[in-house]
């Protein structure tokens, strides 16, 4: 069959079975479709979309075209989380060592930083010596030694899904529902999950911006978890302001260790235990969302979540020193404070406009090779709803040097506004 009749037949808005995605799949694989027709093919789904049907068969598909983690009979239940990505969005720093610390199971595969939010990846490297790149061999045996690693992509897991996600990257192709869940979902059913909690993000910061885009893609993957056997549920979340109040690898970390100590930004905390919570339910670790509370919130006052994060560092070859003293972390060379222009209430700061600021400081990639400056971002410690004085200080910029500190004033200039009375903020779970 030749390609091209495939590409017409999708064009047209007809289904293509599992033998046509198969030859997609394998011709994408071995070079011998080209990229101008794989290119095609994939811009006809963006405008036609898929069918149930497709979308279950195409995500499978992906994730048998390379190699999944397996799980002896005494490793406990595996459960996961994804989120869709945002700005100050640290919750996975906090969450893997938190639910691991509750004795489940958490193989947490995560990206690096894609446009203007943070890549959980970039975020762990910058503890000095931390390993991200971990083997499959290497993830199994930990999980199976102290309950949890964090690793970056492996090139060995849904290879096709890794080619088709470089095309489309390139091609305007990205913004497809079908093609964002079957990419998420190949990776994390290549886990060998028993469930998988998802934070899919709307707002102006995300890249879902509108709420019902939003839910049709949690809809989406909740669907293709429950068709694989993966036991799937999606919350949809805030990102019209950033989470939390640091922005930035390194100062993630050091707010992710404030929050496994107690200590973290209402907004983080809450998020952190309502998606923990969910994960011990999902793992049968307990009967209901209130009891799994009580269980999240006695390994976080414990000390349980935050020493299990320190074995987690230590096992990845990271100093784990910086869980007692975060200063071990990069710290940037330049650091100014932004003070408020005007008397008034934070009616909004603008999460976009301070992630494309720590990209254009160094803290972010413009191209995949790019080295990044893990030490550079900000801290906002005014939130929406807060009344300012003129010359208070609402935040601080983190920088390598004073253009930076002088792009980082700006910014902040721009994305947080006042007003004279405080507006009504979407919830942070929806």
């Amino acid at each position: 069959m030749l390609f091209q009749s495939l590409i017409e037949r999708k064009r047209d808005g007809q289904a293509l079975s599992e033998a046509d995605w198969r030859m997609v799949l394998e011709g994408c694989l071995s070079g011998v479709v080209p990229d101008y027709q794989l290119t095609a093919l994939l811009m006809a789904v963006v405008w036609r979309g898929l069918e149930p049907a497709e979308l279950t068969t195409l995500t499978r598909l992906m994730r048998d075209s390379g190699a999944s983690l397996t799980w002896g009979p005494g490793v406990p239940p595996r459960v996961d989380k994804h989120s869709t990505g945002g700005v100050g969005d640290k919750v996975s720093l906090v969450l893997a060592p938190l639910v691991a610390s509750c004795g489940i199971a958490v193989p947490m595969m995560s990206g690096r930083g894609l446009g203007h939010t943070g890549g959980t990846t970039d975020k762990l490297e910058s503890i000095p010596g931390f390993r991200t790149d971990l083997s499959l061999t290497e993830v199994q045996a930990q999980v199976q030694r102290i309950g949890v690693a964090m690793f970056g992509q492996s090139e060995a897991m849904a290879p096709a899904d890794r080619k088709l996600y470089s095309l489309r990257d390139v091609t305007g192709s990205v913004a497809s529902i079908p093609l964002i869940a079957a990419s998420i979902m190949s990776k994390k059913l290549a886990e060998g999950l028993s469930g998988l909690v998802l934070d899919v993000k709307t707002g102006s910061g995300a890249f879902m911006r509108e709420p019902a885009s939003a839910q049709a893609l949690a809809q989406a993957m909740v669907e293709l978890g429950s068709a694989s056997g993966c036991p799937t549920i999606a919350f949809v979340t805030a990102m019209d302001r950033p989470l939390g109040r640091a922005i930035g690898n390194a100062l993630e970390v050091e707010e992710a260790l404030l929050t496994l100590a107690g200590e973290g930004p209402q907004d983080l905390v809450s998020l952190s235990r309502t998606l923990g919570a969910e994960m011990l339910v999902l793992a049968q670790r307990a009967p209901d969302h209130a009891a799994a509370l009580i269980e999240v919130d006695r390994a976080l006052t414990s000390g349980r979540a935050l020493e299990k994060f320190r074995e987690l560092v230590a096992a990845q070859g990271g100093n784990p020193a910086i869980v007692a003293d975060p200063g071990a972390l990069p710290q940037a060379a330049e650091v100014e404070l932004f003070e408020a222009p005007a008397d008034g209430v934070v009616t909004a700061v603008e999460p976009r406009v301070l992630g494309e600021a720590v990209v254009a400081m160094g803290g972010g990639r413009r191209q995949l090779g790019d080295q990044i400056d893990p030490s550079v971002g900000f801290v906002v410690s005014a939130r929406p709803g807060a009344r300012v004085a003129r010359g208070e200080p609402i935040a601080s910029v983190f920088a390598r040097d004073a253009a930076g500190i002088a792009l980082g004033l700006s910014a902040l200039g721009q994305a947080v506004r006042l007003g004279p009375a405080e507006t009504t903020l979407p919830l942070l779970i929806s």
